[in-house]
């Protein structure tokens, strides 16, 4: 069993190897100024990623805060609130349960609520709220844990001080748990700017050569752009799409470098 799992894990790594071999190839030719700072063009000398780059800033602007206060909230009303009880299990279930549901799937759903229902059509505003319903599963589960961490010696020690529930809560646990809630949320980040299908269910544009204005803007994101690029004919912007997934892996390894920098500060300070 150890040697088959040995066996796949290299296979994987081989394989892993060469595509990023492939994509580095094929795009590192095209990574210039030029194509940071250029729109989207029908021709692939001209095409450039700047409206996508900006497009997912501007979604994980309204992503993050979302996500990070209505999921670290959950996991903490979970851990330190909430009676425990069937209930809760069964609230606890479903949220383990969302982590594992597939991504188009929360795209539907913000697809009814935010396009539809609320009206705000295929907006960042949309996009971001979609995208927070996709991550927060992710962020309370890591949230819990990270909460769970902290030893019980603190609380007890804070409540022997004459320390309320809420200031033990906002004074002792947070803090220390904050390494691995700022982890978590840095790493349901890094996985919802790589997404893909929920932004083109609720209709956001392939195609784009402006920069949106605000929350109510059309918008695209690098994912989108990548995929429009992989599905043109001409052979041109396969190196294109290559050029524009280094982009996206660069941006997505530095978000897991912050990460572990944060967590190391965090946990050298306590």
């Amino acid at each position: 069993m150890n040697s088959l799992f040995i066996g796949a894990t290299s296979f994987g790594l081989i394989v892993l190897a060469i595509l990023l071999f492939r994509i580095i190839a094929d795009g590192i030719g095209y990574i210039n100024w030029d194509f940071l700072n250029s729109f989207a063009s029908r021709r692939a000398e001209e095409s450039g990623i700047k409206a996508a780059i900006i497009g997912s800033i501007w979604i994980m602007c309204v992503t993050a805060p979302l996500a990070f206060v209505l999921g670290v909230g959950t996991a903490v009303y979970l851990e330190e609130y909430a009676k425990k009880g069937k209930f809760t299990s069964f609230v606890q279930m479903n949220i383990s349960n969302l982590a594992g549901v597939p991504s188009i799937v929360f795209g539907l759903l913000g697809l009814t609520i935010f396009v539809r229902e609320m009206a705000l059509g295929r907006s960042i505003l949309a996009g971001g709220m979609t995208m927070a319903l996709l991550i927060l599963p992710i962020i309370v589960v890591a949230s819990q844990e990270a909460i769970r961490s902290v030893p019980s010696d603190l609380r007890e020690a804070s409540f022997a001080m004459g320390a309320s529930k809420w200031q033990t809560t906002l004074r002792i646990v947070l803090p220390s748990a904050m390494p691995g809630i700022i982890t978590g949320n840095i790493l349901a980040l890094s996985r919802a700017i790589g997404e893909t299908a929920p932004l083109i269910v609720i209709g956001a544009l392939t195609y784009v050569a402006f920069l949106p204005e605000g929350i109510f803007s059309q918008f695209t994101t690098m994912p989108i752009q990548i995929f429009n690029w992989t599905s043109r004919p001409q052979e041109e912007f396969q190196y294109v799409a290559a050029a524009g997934i280094l982009v996206l892996l660069i941006m997505l390894i530095s978000m897991n470098t912050v990460a572990v920098l944060i967590r190391n500060k965090f946990s050298n300070r306590h």
